[in-house]
């Protein structure tokens, strides 16, 4: 994403807020837009590249998660943190309208609207992680704490014990 014309609304945001990220491009497979795949491809630690789901609380309608790219989002653990009763993943149709980004271009950074944010507790561990730049195919590098502030997003466990 060299060029002022190709950063995305995410990346101004950032700027915007003094917040440094890094970047990396990588090539999209259209048929594997999955997180496993950025991470192969730009061999990085799956432990520090996170996915940004979007669900529906019962109670509290769009809820944002970000966690490890190759866990599960544990939907109990997510409705606990978001202190409601029943949390469901929105079908991938709906994210356009809700966030203004697509599959596998998911930022938690610069959605349409600001919805409550959780992120993976084990992000702390890291000094940076990466997140969608809100386009396929480009992730961005930030501090989880900077993330986490600018996001207002509450760090928590959320992904399945299968380990």
């Amino acid at each position: 994403m060299s060029g002022k014309n190709n950063k995305t609304n995410a990346m101004r945001l950032l700027e915007t807020a003094g917040i440094a990220y890094r970047t990396m491009e990588y090539e999209v497979d259209e048929s594997d837009l999955s997180g496993a795949h950025v991470v192969e491809t730009l061999g990085l630690d799956p432990d520090r590249v996170f996915k940004t789901l979007v669900a529906r609380g019962e109670k509290k309608g769009p809820l944002v998660f970000c966690i490890p790219v190759c866990e599960e989002l544990d939907l109990k653990k997510a409705a606990a943190a978001a202190g409601d009763k029943r949390v469901e993943l929105i079908h991938v149709k709906e994210l356009p309208g809700l966030t203004g980004y697509i599959r596998g271009g998911c930022s938690p950074v610069g959605m349409k609207k600001k919805y409550p944010t959780y992120i993976e507790e084990t992000a702390v561990l890291f000094d940076e992680i990466a997140v969608s730049a809100g386009v396929r195919g480009c992730q961005m590098f930030v501090d989880p704490e900077e993330l986490a502030r600018f996001t207002e997003a509450e760090f928590c466990s959320l992904v399945k014990e299968n380990r």
